[in-house]
């Protein structure tokens, strides 16, 4: 059996050496092969130089480097991609994840499972600032998708190969890997694993992100729930909407025939109308969108990224 540890790199020079460190030593116990592929995303600081270090001297390191700042989801596609192990483990470079939780993960996945997934039980964030609003969208992603996991946003997650390069990503769809595969019917286990304080370089993500989750939110709801029968999601919105507006359309006529209104001096109707028919043509267009973007890519079979350079590939 192979195993390939995938992490993207985006201004972490000061911690590639401990991580080499820390998976190297992981690595030389396990009674398997194992290939480390690290993807430089567009890194502006020496990212790039220390990697190239790891590679020249240990070839079981393979390194991507990008042209440019592609984002988590491209760099975890661009792993996936590139992974010739029977079970792939996917981790934060940070080493706020432990390297040393891996080899448990593996034998939870022989157990039968497709994949494990990392739960921070104890994690060692800011309250404020990552625990509160992890939380709050645990909660959302749980209510929405319909999938039970205490923690969503853990980068920690082991899978069997033919569902990691079976789930195609776009936009932050890397966090929903674990979501999506349960879709395609994946066997999940959720293990409990170390989480440390940040020890060097700064933390990437901000509360702006949450945003373009929340947005891919509503994509993963799409694809989970209506990708087959999009009529039961447009129609019931149509319907709400007609019958909503035929309620206001029965009270206007009410107050020209029985109040003596003028329905010329009544816009509410057609305002109101107006107002929530943009509303809905917006969510319509970003969902069509998504598919469109969807068909464009994988019916060309474009990536979503483009390499510059590749190490220790054979």
């Amino acid at each position: 059996m192979k195993i390939s540890i995938t992490a993207p790199i985006y201004n972490e020079e000061e911690v590639i050496p401990h991580l080499y460190k820390a998976l190297k030593k992981v690595i030389d116990k396990m009674p398997y092969e194992v290939e480390v592929i690290l993807v430089n995303d567009g890194s502006t600081d020496n990212s790039w130089q220390e990697l190239k270090k790891i590679a020249a001297t240990d070839n079981r390191f393979k390194i991507i480097n990008f042209r440019r700042n592609f984002g988590q989801t491209a760099a975890t596609a661009a792993s996936f991609d590139a992974a010739s192990g029977d079970i792939i483990v996917r981790m934060d470079a940070d080493l706020q994840n432990d390297p040393e939780d891996i080899p448990m993960m593996i034998k939870e996945l022989q157990k039968g499972y497709d994949i494990v997934k990392g739960w921070r039980k104890h994690r060692k964030d800011k309250a404020l600032s990552r625990k509160i609003p992890s939380k709050i969208a645990n909660w959302i992603i749980n209510r929405v998708t319909e999938v039970d996991i205490h923690d969503n946003g853990c980068s920690l997650e082991a899978y069997r190969k033919e569902i990691a390069k079976e789930i195609n990503l776009y936009g932050e769809l890397h966090r929903f890997i674990v979501i999506l595969g349960y879709w395609r019917g994946a066997k999940i286990k959720e293990v409990v694993v170390r989480h440390h304080p940040r020890k060097f370089g700064k933390t990437k993500y901000g509360i702006g992100r949450t945003i373009r989750v929340l947005l891919d939110l509503f994509t993963i709801k799409f694809l989970l729930s209506y990708s087959t029968r999009p009529i039961q999601l447009f129609g019931k919105w149509g319907l709400f909407l007609f019958g909503f507006g035929f309620l206001i359309f029965l009270y206007l006529v009410y107050g020209w025939l029985f109040l003596n209104y003028s329905l010329a001096a009544r816009p509410l109707l057609v305002v109101d109308i107006f107002i929530m028919l943009t509303g809905i043509q917006l969510i319509i267009l970003g969902l069509i969108g998504e598919m469109i973007t969807r068909t464009y890519y994988e019916s060309q079979k474009r990536p979503i990224y483009t390499i510059r350079e590749k190490i220790n590939f054979n």
